[in-house]
Order: structure tokens, then C-alpha cells, then sequence
């Protein structure tokens, strides 16, 4: 039974379209919407809508929910539509009239809103983790390697000298600021929507600071009609956070595709992190830095698509904003993923210090040349013209 339903079936046709793969996506959702219900059923005896009795009730059904879902034995199909209304099914199946209680003081956009931002506050956190991952895996190298000189580059030709330590050093400053831009955006989504139901509030005193510190949230999203345009403003600042963080992932792994080609050599990935060629035996290709390197474009892609969905919308809830899940979902685990492969790829990068040294031929000084005759007292003008003049 549908959480909406009237005397009235839904055509077949309408429910697929509508539902979409809300279902499928969803089940990542299951474990966050409990959560977030075990809150709620809290609350509302503390506001005396159930007894303590029927609290208990409710709590170990949840809790057995979410056993469930970690085995695989708790699907959500099609004619669900989302975890919402399977969750709320099985209360009802297993509990009879206390099961129809659950939704007391809600409505589905703020309970939505509630597992999606405990979920978004778990990606983010893992997030964080994996960050800090490869923050260390990169200072082993620069800790290493990182007096190894070889050549820096402008306009991919040789400029001036740089090391591994200067290189790497870049990406590890990168990620500081990457750290600080999640931090910024977990500010963002810690607030708790609850009490603010379809977006103009509940005629019932709720206990909303109470859930909020019962799930953790920073502060409650007070405003009913803020909580729901922010949908989607709050998924953009999440998209903008992978994408913050991928486009420097997408730099240091274009800089390896070229420095472990085997014409440069700077470094070398294991034989066990290259694929090779259907026809060409000889290849050993870094796929993994390609699909690191093009998954920036990837959530990029997202990120418009979720910022596109959104504009032009008067205020308050549209069914446009459940085509926000899936690219948002997409693009956090596409970031977690692809940050740990690269703190593998960091793990077990070698340098070649031969080919490194080799790399840095004489006009890698000519920068240092000018200024050795500007600290003698030419202009500085003069002597680039004296130093180009040779070459």
C-alpha cells in the first residue's frame, strides 16, 4: 500500500514512470530511514502519541528492518515506490494499527529529507576518512622521495627545475583545501528537516531539537519552506564538493599518464595496476589513471544536470526533485572510490631516479642563469636578452 493511496489503483504505465529507479536506489537508503524513524517514534512518546510499550514495539521492529537490509533480505520493489513506504508496509504487516502510528507528525519530503542527509553525513564522513588516506600516502612519498629533482613543466615542454617533493607537495596542499570545502558542505547538510513536513509544517507540537540530537544533526533547518528549496541547493554544494576534489585527482593522474610513460619514466606503477591490448601484446596501459582522471568530467556532468533540475521552481516541493538521488548517490560513491584507488596508485608508486636525473638537461637553467647576472647588477631585461641571445 502506498503511502498516498486512495480509492483508486494507479495505471500500470504511470507507476513505472513515476516510481523510475527510485526503488533501486532507495536501498541504500533503508538503514538512514530507520534511523531516522527510531528517532521520530522517540519523539512522539515523548509528546505522548504512543506509550512506552508501543515504543519498544516499534524499535525492534526497526532494528530487525535493518538487520534485514544488511543481509540482503529486505527489497524494495516497484509498486513501494521508495524505503519510505516499504518500511512503513512492514511496520504496519508486523505491528497492525501501531504500524500506522509511524507517520504521526511527518510527511514523506521531510522524512526523505532525513535519510538522504544522514546518508549524505555518512558518504561525507567515509569521505573525509579516505582523504586523510591518501593525504599520508602522499606525504610517504614526499617524505621518500621527495629530494629526487626532475623537470617541471609549462606548456608541456621543460621549464625550470622542480622535484617530487615540490610536485607531490602540490597535491598534498590540494587536499587541505579539499578537507576544507567538505567541512563547509558537512555544515551544510547537518541540519535536521523533521517537524517541517510537506513544506509548510505540522499542526502538532513536535519535540524537533530533541531529534536532531538524537540523530546527531547540528541544528535543526527551522524554516518549512527553506527546508524544501533546499533541496537540491544542498546537492549541488555536495556535487560541487566531488567535483572540488576530483578535478585534483584528474590533474595528478593526466601528470602520471605522461611521467610513467616509458619515453619520460619519472615513475613506475606495479605490472599488477596495468591492462593491455586485445591485438597489441606488448601494451601495458594505465586504464586506472584514465578512469580516475575522467571521472571529474563524470560528476561535472552531474553536478549541471542536478543544478539544471532545480531552476525555475517556485518554492515548495516538486516530484522534479526525486531525479536529484541518483546523481548525487553516484557522484559521492564515485569520489570515495576513486580517492582510494589513488591512494593505492600513491602506495605503490616507484621513482626512477635515473631517469629522473637524466631528464634535467642544461636548459632546465636558463631562469637561474638570468638571475645570476641580475644579482651581478644587470637588469633583468637585459640579461633574458643575454641568456635568450645563446639559445
Amino acid at each position: 500500500m502506498k503511502l498516498w493511496q486512495k480509492k483508486y489503483s494507479l495505471n500500470d504505465q504511470i507507476e513505472s514512470f513515476t516510481v523510475g529507479n527510485d526503488y533501486l536506489t532507495d536501498q541504500a537508503l533503508v538503514q538512514f530511514d530507520c534511523l531516522a524513524s527510531k528517532a521520530h517514534a522517540a519523539m512522539l512518546n515523548r509528546i505522548k502519541i504512543i506509550n512506552d510499550e508501543e515504543l519498544e514495539m516499534i524499535l525492534n521492529e526497526l532494528d530487525r528492518i535493518i538487520e534485514l537490509d544488511k543481509k540482503g533480505r529486505f527489497p524494495i520493489t516497484i509498486h513501494d515506490e521508495d524505503c519510505h513506504t516499504a518500511i512503513e508496509n512492514r511496520l504496519t504487516e508486523t505491528l497492525g494499527e501501531l504500524g500506522k502510528k509511524i507517520h504521526t507528525g511527518r510527511s514523506r519530503n521531510d522524512q526523505v529529507l532525513a535519510a538522504l542527509r544522514l546518508y549524505y553525513k555518512n558518504r561525507l564522513s567515509c569521505l573525509e576518512k579516505e582523504l586523510i588516506r591518501l593525504e599520508k600516502s602522499v606525504d610517504t612519498l614526499i617524505q621518500s622521495r621527495g629530494h629526487t629533482v626532475f623537470p617541471g613543466y609549462t606548456h608541456t615542454r621543460k621549464a625550470m627545475p622542480s622535484s617530487i617533493g615540490l610536485w607531490a607537495g602540490g597535491l598534498r596542499e590540494a587536499l587541505a583545501d579539499d578537507l576544507i570545502q567538505l567541512n563547509s558542505t558537512m555544515k551544510l547538510v547537518n541540519q535536521s528537516p523533521l517537524g517541517s513536513g510537506a513544506g509548510y509544517g505540522i499542526p502538532l507540537e513536535l519535540d524537533k531539537e530533541g531529534v536532531a540530537r538524537d540523530l546527531d544533526f547540528e541544528k535543526v533547518q527551522n524554516n518549512p519552506v527553506y527546508v524544501q528549496n533546499s533541496r537540491g541547493k544542498f546537492e549541488g554544494a555536495l556535487l560541487h564538493l566531488t567535483g572540488f576534489i576530483l578535478f585534483d585527482i584528474n590533474k595528478y593522474a593526466g601528470d602520471l599518464i605522461l611521467f610513467t610513460l616509458p619515453d619520460f619514466g619519472y615513475f613506475n606503477l606495479p605490472d599488477s595496476f596495468l591492462t593491455g591490448s586485445s591485438i597489441m601484446p606488448q601494451k601495458k596501459n594505465p586504464d586506472v589513471l584514465e578512469l580516475a582522471r575522467a571521472n571529474y568530467s563524470v560528476v561535472l556532468g552531474y553536478e549541471m544536470q542536478v543544478k539544471s533540475l532545480i531552476s525555475n521552481l517556485m518554492s515548495g516541493y516538486h516530484r522534479d526533485f526525486q531525479l536529484l538521488k541518483e546523481p548525487v548517490m553516484k557522484s559521492l560513491e564515485i569520489a570515495v572510490d576513486t580517492i582510494r584507488i589513488m591512494t593505492l596508485v600513491f602506495e605503490n608508486l616507484t621513482v626512477n631516479e635515473a631517469a629522473c636525473k637524466n631528464a634535467m638537461t642544461e636548459d632546465l637553467y636558463a631562469t637561474e642563469k638570468v638571475y645570476e647576472l641580475v644579482k651581478q647588477g644587470m637588469s633583468f631585461r637585459e640579461a633574458y636578452k643575454t641568456v635568450a641571445g645563446s639559445r
